[in-house]
């Protein structure tokens, strides 16, 4: 694909370990206005090298910045992922066509974290255009100022104490825990924005997060590395096994936020429950552990 987010372009290597899979690979993806590869440029090498003269394909009908973006977004969830590098850029070009796209809505398509995604964006503000919002994940349009949002939730329980959680957020702009939280604070007579300390105990050291070959690299980005490799593992990814512990590894809560945030917003009754659940599942996954440990004796 002349339009490809991958510089280094095809890995010959790669080509011919999918060549020698027996396993049957997913159809590759065309642009078809252009008839371009937006996915599977290795998998169609491999056909090549198999003598195949057909290949399975489905088509996409979106204009080209769209088919750049799919194509960045299909090569970060399966097969070799893209380099640093190559996110990186991928993201910056995605800065410049989608300019009202959230910092966490482009960090989802390209494999970035959030914070990465806004470092670039202020490193290229001169080129990219200023919008007093952004479009999130979920398609809803947020303030950029999430005390503003905050505020005006914490206005619209005032006016409206029966208002319900989606209303709330939908009013101000913004997600349905912070909306939680901004209510719990209001009935505790709390300020609406989480302030440094509040009387409470000191916070808890954060990891700084960093992406897969960055330096300083946390565990949390060892992790994201290792389900890369895991995702461009053809012997893992097109197995039916495979795909499935990836769904299982993968299907958790990455963001140490997104894990407080949870746990701060869980119904006091349910707290208990919900705690021997997670202790069960952590059961099952060190018993899981222990059996592949087996296997390597």
């Amino acid at each position: 694909m002349e339009d490809s987010p991958r510089a280094a372009g095809v890995d010959p290597a790669y080509a011919r370990v999918l060549a020698e899979t027996d396993a049957p690979l997913p159809p590759i993806l065309v642009h078809r206005s252009t008839m371009r590869v937006i996915d599977g440029t290795h998998r169609l090498q491999a056909a090549r090298l198999k003598k195949a003269t057909v290949i399975n394909a489905r088509f996409f009908d979106g204009d080209e910045q769209a088919a750049f973006i799919l194509a960045v977004k299909s090569n970060i969830a399966h097969g070799l992922p893209l380099s640093l590098a190559d996110r990186k850029t991928a993201a910056c070009r995605i800065l410049e066509v989608r300019p009202h796209w959230s910092d966490r809505a482009i960090a989802a398509v390209t494999g970035l974290s959030h914070k990465t995604v806004g470092k670039l964006r202020r490193r290229s503000s001169g080129e990219v255009p200023h919008s007093n919002a952004h479009v999130g994940r979920d398609g809803r349009v947020r303030a950029l100022d999430p005390t503003q949002g905050r505020r005006r939730a914490h206005e619209l329980i005032s006016s409206n104490p029966t208002a319900s959680i989606r209303e709330i957020a939908r009013g101000a702009g913004i997600s349905l825990a912070t909306a939680h939280d901004v209510r719990h604070r209001h009935r505790h007579g709390e300020d609406s924005s989480p302030t440094a300390t509040q009387g409470k105990s000191p916070a808890r050291p954060r990891l700084r997060q960093t992406e897969a070959g960055d330096p300083g690299t946390t565990p949390g980005a060892d992790n994201q590395a290792a389900m890369e490799r895991l995702r461009s593992d053809p012997t893992i990814r097109y197995t039916e096994s495979g795909r499935t512990l990836v769904r299982l590894l993968d299907g958790h809560l990455n963001d140490r936020d997104e894990w407080d945030q949870v746990a701060r917003n869980i119904p006091e009754h349910r707290l208990e429950l919900i705690s021997e659940l997670a202790n069960a599942r952590a059961e099952d996954w060190r018993q899981f552990a222990e059996l592949l440990q087996k296997r390597k004796r």
